[in-house]
C-alpha cells in the first residue's frame, strides 16, 4: 500500500511543503519515495512495494511522458489490461500494475474505470493541459482527500498531511461533531476539517486550472462525477443450487486474485464465518488474531481450532486493558479523524503483530454489508409482529411509552411506531436528535435521519432489509469500516486486501433474494452454506461477535472511570458540551443503572482525538 501528496500552486519552499507532506504519510510506503515537480503542480509518493518490488517505483509516465501517474492500491487484473494495452501499441518498461493504469488512462479516459478489477485511489496529471484526474475504487477502499480555495488545491492519502500544507487551515467543522455523534464515524463526503473534503466511493475527480487574459493561473475549478453506483438487483427466479455455486465460484476467484504479491501474504483470523472461509484457501502459509485478556472477550480458541483445520500458521496476541487505554491517543491520531468503532483498537493490534511476518494480509470486511450479515437485519422480522395493530395505535403507545422511565420493551414499541427510514440510520446509532440537543453546548444538532434521507430515495421499492443493507454498503461501509482497516493497517506498514469488496462478488451478491440473505432465525443465510463446503460446521454457523471490547466492564473500574471523567471535566469538553449531562452519563453507568458505554465512548474517543490535533502537545509540534 502507498501514500499519495500533492498540490497546485505557490506557496515558500515548495519542494520542503511536498517533502513534510509525503513524511506524514511514510508509515503508508516505508520502501521507497518520489515526487513530480513542476512550476504549477507537485506530486509525492511513498511506496510498500508489494508487485513488481524492484522495478515499480513510482510516479510512473506514459511514453512521451505527457502523463504522470501515482497509485495507491493494487489492481488485480492488470496483467490482462496490459496485455490488452499492448496490443492497441502502448510500450512498457516495468511489470508494475501502476504503469498499467497510466496507459488505460491515455487510451480510455475515465472510461477505464469499470475496467478495472483492485482497490485504489490513484492521480493522473497531464503535463500538456495541466488537468488532473483523480479515481476512488468501487467502495472506498483506498483514501483520498482535498483542500480546494482560491489559488491553491491540495490533496492526499491522509488529512494529516494536507495540514502541512501552509494555505490548509487547522479548523474544526462543527458539522462533523454532529453527525459523528449518532454515526460514530464523519459521514462522507464530510471531514472534522473545515475546507478539507472527502472524495467519494465509486467517484472521480477533475481538476482544470482556471487561467486569465495573460495565461496566469486564478484558481482551480473542480468538478467531481459518480462513475459507480452499487445497487441491488435481485433475481425472484434465482435457485438456491445456482446462487451457492454463484458464490462460491465468485468468492473462490477473487481470493485468489486478491493473493496476487510478489511478497508473503496472510490473513486474519476470528473463527467465524467471514475470515474462516478466506483462510480455507491459505494451507500452509500464516494466520493472526487478538482477543483480550478477560473473560468472555476471548475468541482465539474459535481461531486456533479453524486454523488447525485449515493447517495455518496460527499466531495469537492477547490485549492487556492497560495497552487498549494507553493506544487510543495514538490510534485517534492515525485515524485522521476521530472514529468512536471500538474495533479499530483490535484492528491496530492484529495488524502490528501480522506486520512483524508480512507484507500483505487478506481481511474479511464487507461480507456483512453485501451478504446480510448483521443481527439487526432482523430487526423487521420483529416489528412485524405488531404490524397487525393500526399504525396510529402503535404510534400512541409509543408516544406514551417514550415519556415513562426505561423499561424492557420500550425501545421495541418505539420502533415499531416508525417506518424503516425513520428508525435507521446505519448498524449503529448513537445518540438521537433530542439526546444530542441536550448533550452540546452549542446549538448545532440535526436530525440524523436528514443524512441517511438521499439514500433511502435510492433505495425506493426495495424491502426494509435490503434498505438497510443498500444504507450501509452507501454509508456505514465507506465511513467506518474501510477507513477503520485501512488507517489501521497502514500504521503499520500493512497492505489489508478485502477480497469480498470484489466488484465480481458484488456482482453475485446484488441479485440474491432477501430469504436467501436473512431470515428470522439466520444472518448471511446463503453465504454460509457455500462456507460450509470449504470450513466446519460450527465456524460457517458462529453468530458474528466482530470485535468484541469490553468497554461496558472497564468503564466500571475506578482507573477507567477517572480517566474519563477526567477528560469529561476539561476544558475542551467544555467548550462543546454540557459537561454536567456527560457525568451524569458516565455516573449512571458507573452505577450500573444503564449501560451507556457506547455513548461514553464516542464522547471520550472525539475529546482524545481533539487533543491529538488541536491541544496543546499539537500546537507545541507546529511551532
Amino acid at each position: 500500500m502507498c501514500g499519495i501528496a500533492g498540490f497546485y500552486g505557490q506557496c515558500a519552499d515548495r519542494q520542503g511543503v511536498l517533502r513534510a507532506m509525503m513524511d506524514a504519510v511514510t508509515h503508508r510506503g516505508p520502501d521507497d519515495a518520489g515526487q513530480y515537480v513542476d512550476d504549477y503542480f507537485a506530486l509525492g509518493f511513498r511506496r510498500l512495494s508489494i508487485i513488481d518490488v524492484e522495478g515499480g517505483a513510482q510516479p510512473v509516465f506514459n511514453e512521451d511522458r505527457s502523463l504522470v501517474l501515482c497509485l495507491n492500491g493494487e489492481i488485480y487484473n492488470y496483467r490482462e489490461l496490459r496485455s490488452e494495452l499492448i496490443e492497441l501499441g502502448h510500450t512498457f518498461t516495468t511489470h508494475s500494475d501502476s504503469e498499467v493504469l497510466v496507459h488505460a488512462y491515455e487510451q480510455y479516459g475515465p472510461d477505464m474505470l469499470p475496467k478495472l478489477r483492485g482497490m485504489f485511489a490513484f492521480v493522473v496529471y497531464d503535463t500538456t493541459t495541466g488537468r488532473m484526474f483523480a479515481a476512488r475504487d468501487y467502495f472506498g477502499i483506498k483514501p483520498f482527500q482535498y483542500y480546494n480555495a482560491g489559488a491553491d488545491f491540495v490533496f492526499g492519502s491522509e488529512i494529516k498531511s494536507l495540514l502541512l500544507h501552509p494555505r490548509v487551515p487547522r479548523k474544526l467543522n462543527l458539522k462533523a461533531l454532529d453527525n459523528y455523534l449518532s454515526f460514530e464515524y464523519s459521514v462522507p463526503e464530510e471531514t472534522f476539517f473545515d475546507g478539507v473534503v472527502c472524495l467519494r466511493a465509486g467517484h472521480y475527480l477533475v481538476v482544470d486550472p482556471q487561467r486569465d487574459e495573460k495565461g496566469g493561473i486564478t484558481g482551480y475549478r473542480a468538478s467531481v462525477t459518480r462513475w459507480f453506483h452499487p445497487t441491488f438487483d435481485i433475481d425472484p427466479n434465482l435457485t438456491k443450487d445456482v446462487a451457492l455455486d454463484r458464490i462460491d465460484e465468485a468468492i473462490t476467484d477473487s481470493v485468489s486474485a486478491h493473493r496476487i504479491a510478489d511478497v508473503e501474504v496472510g490473513c486474519f483470523l476470528s473463527g467465524g464465518v467471514d475470515s474462516g472461509l478466506i483462510a480455507s484457501f491459505f494451507g500452509g502459509q500464516r494466520a493472526f488474531t487478538v482477543a483480550f485478556e478477560h473473560e468472555g472477550y476471548d475468541e482465539s480458541d474459535y481461531a486456533r481450532d479453524l486454523a488447525k483445520e485449515c493447517n495455518l500458521k496460527h499466531e495469537c496476541r492477547m490485549i492487556t486493558a492497560p495497552e487498549f487505554w494507553d493506544s487510543i491517543a495514538h490510534i485517534q491520531y492515525m485515524m485522521d479523524q476521530p472514529m468512536a468503532d471500538p474495533a479499530a483498537v483490535p484492528l491496530y493490534f492484529v495488524s502490528e503483530l501480522a506486520a512483524k511476518d508480512v507484507k500483505v494480509v487478506l481481511s474479511g470486511e464487507g461480507s456483512d454489508e453485501l451478504f446480510g450479515g448483521y443481527h439487526i437485519y432482523k430487526e423487521p422480522f420483529a416489528v412485524d409482529k405488531l404490524r397487525r395493530v393500526p399504525l396510529p395505535l402503535r404510534r400512541l403507545a409509543a408516544a406514551a411509552a417514550s415519556k415513562l422511565p426505561k423499561f424492557k420493551g420500550q425501545s421495541y414499541l418505539v420502533r415499531a411506531s416508525r417506518t424503516i427510514e425513520q428508525r435507521y440510520i446505519g448498524d449503529v446509532y448513537v445518540f438521537s436528535y433530542e439526546e444530542k440537543r441536550r448533550l452540546l453546548a452549542q446549538p448545532i444538532a440535526t436530525d440524523p435521519q436528514a443524512t441517511v434521507r438521499p439514500y433511502y430515495a435510492g433505495a425506493a421499492g426495495l424491502d426494509d432489509i435490503t434498505k438497510m443493507q443498500y444504507i450501509d454498503i452507501n454509508v456505514w461501509l465507506e465511513g467506518d469500516i474501510l477507513a477503520v482497516a485501512d488507517r489501521m493497517a497502514m500504521a503499520h506498514s500493512l497492505e489489508l486486501r478485502v477480497p469480498y469488496l470484489d466488484k465480481v462478488v458484488f456482482g453475485v451478491s446484488r441479485t440474491l433474494p432477501t430469504a436467501m440473505r436473512v431470515t428470522p432465525d439466520q444472518t448471511k443465510v446463503a453465504m454460509r452454506e457455500v462456507a460450509k463446503r470449504h470450513i466446519p460446521k460450527v465456524s460457517a454457523e458462529r453468530t458474528k461477535l466482530g470485535f468484541p471490547v469490553p468497554l461496558r466492564v472497564w468503564m466500571r473500574q475506578p482507573e477507567y472511570y477517572g480517566r474519563i471523567k477526567t477528560a469529561f471535566t476539561s476544558e475542551s469538553a467544555r467548550q462543546f458540551f454540557r459537561t454536567e449531562e456527560l457525568v451524569d452519563l458516565l455516573d449512571r453507568h458507573y452505577s450500573g443503572k444503564w449501560d451507556n458505554s457506547r455513548k461514553i465512548w464516542t464522547v471520550y474517543v472525539f475529546l482524545v482525538w481533539y487533543e491529538a490535533y488541536f491541544g496543546a502537545d499539537a500546537a507545541a509540534s507546529r511551532r
